[in-house]
């Protein structure tokens, strides 16, 4: 086996310190400061089961007292964090290009919930489930280039029936002026905040609930920022003959004009499918329109695009963009499966914000991490360049945190059954209190 670059986790640890010294100036004092970093260290531990108690045996604290306050009530700017987590993610993730090929993938996912008391809580579809079920749901905005991709900001989905009930309002701490907003609503925020930010890219791609807001579209055209947006097939599409159903347009295409491109690498080979493209210039503002029409090669399934470019742009670019979208997809995964997502037991609206930014901590931590380890050299022949999966299981198993003695483990098991003896004992009362 050929020699290649050797792993050294031990550098993980200052690349950490260097990162949570990033947003060190967020916190109003040193304590939170300190427990902050323990979070995400707690975040990155890949624990049987993450939330605050957890958390908190791992950073050796006595109760989980500590992790709940930095949670709720300690002085700390959660959206600046974010804010920073978004710069260090472009500035280890943009090309040589000035970010002109990277692509801002907008998506929704949502976290399956008991009861109705937790902030955004209601009966609604979400894809995690694949139905409708009773869930938290939320918009997220990766940023993805040839080098990686990653969470940068995302946006709590609150429903109609949320923002109508001041009651429930106040309960969960949801500020005065946060009203109800779709989720092309919430995305539009997140995209104008990126870009008002620095963020530099070329692209934004989402499904179809993003490609059929006008509002969304018109934004990025306003930009001047391209868009591969998946649109329904019933999408009416404008022509000069007027509106059109996606599907019945793409029956124009002639046999003559479908090509076979990759839409990018996945886990058992490249992603080939036939494209084919209709101008749809006609009265539209400067740039160029068109519908990008995607064919499975073996069952004939269609799926439609609205694409909008500035200037002209090549088929093989539109359909790089449109495969970039699953990027969020495998995102979600990393986030949810090694930085516990998730996991969260919070029910008001500071309490969430202030997880997930911590959340897009310990996620930029490995995006980068897995970014600089492959451009660093190249793998060893018969590897595959190091994953944030991988690279996470290293951090998991190496203990690059600091691992208590068993005395600290048996205070722990003690207090557990003490909070759980009380909390069985108050149910117990409150229900014979009960006419």
């Amino acid at each position: 086996m050929a020699a290649g670059k050797i792993v050294d986790p031990a550098r993980w640890r200052v690349d950490f310190d260097v990162l949570m010294g990033r947003v060190a100036g967020r916190f109003a004092r040193v304590e939170p400061r300190r427990r902050a970093g323990a979070f995400v260290a707690g975040l990155l531990a890949r624990l049987p089961r993450t939330n605050c108690w957890t958390i908190a045996e791992h950073a050796g604290d006595a109760s989980p007292h500590g992790m709940q306050h930095l949670l709720a009530r300690a002085v700390w700017d959660a959206e600046a964090v974010r804010d920073d987590v978004c710069g260090y993610v472009v500035e280890h993730l943009v090309g040589d290009d000035a970010g002109q090929d990277a692509v801002l993938v907008v998506d929704e996912t949502g976290d399956l919930k008991k009861g109705t008391a937790t902030v955004g809580v209601q009966r609604q579809y979400t894809g995690t489930a694949g139905r409708i079920e009773n869930a938290q749901v939320a918009v997220w905005l990766t940023y993805a280039t040839g080098r990686g991709h990653g969470l940068i900001d995302r946006a709590l989905y609150l429903p109609r029936c949320w923002a109508a009930d001041p009651a429930r309002r106040q309960r969960a701490g949801v500020p005065a002026g946060i009203g109800f907003a779709t989720k092309p609503q919430l995305a539009r925020q997140m995209l104008t905040r990126a870009l008002d930010g620095g963020v530099r890219a070329g692209w934004i791609t989402g499904d179809e609930v993003y490609g059929a807001d006008p509002g969304l579209r018109a934004e990025c055209e306003r930009r001047r920022i391209g868009y591969v947006l998946a649109v329904a097939r019933d999408h009416h599409i404008p022509t000069s003959a007027g509106p059109v159903r996606a599907d019945m347009l793409s029956l124009q295409v002639p046999a003559r004009a479908w090509q076979p491109i990759s839409a990018g690498p996945g886990a058992k080979g490249h992603r080939f499918y036939d494209w084919a493209l209709i101008d749809i210039n006609t009265n539209n503002p400067p740039g160029r329109h068109w519908l990008l029409i995607r064919r499975h090669r073996r069952t004939g399934e269609r799926a439609y695009y609205r694409c909008w470019t500035p200037d002209s742009a090549p088929l093989p670019t539109l359909v790089r963009v449109a495969g970039t979208r699953w990027t969020v997809e495998e995102d979600f995964q990393t986030g949810k499966g090694l930085t516990a997502l998730d996991e969260h037991q919070v029910r008001t609206w500071t309490s969430w914000h202030r997880w997930t930014a911590l959340v897009l901590l310990a996620h930029a931590f490995l995006t980068v991490t897995a970014a600089t380890e492959r451009t660093a050299a190249p793998p060893p022949t018969g590897q595959i360049r190091l994953t944030r999966n991988e690279i996470s299981h290293l951090i998991a198993v190496l203990h690059l945190t600091p691992t208590p003695d068993p005395r600290h483990r048996l205070h722990w098991s003690t207090w557990r059954r003490h909070h759980q003896h009380r909390a069985s004992t108050s149910h117990y009362q409150r229900q014979a209190a009960q006419p």
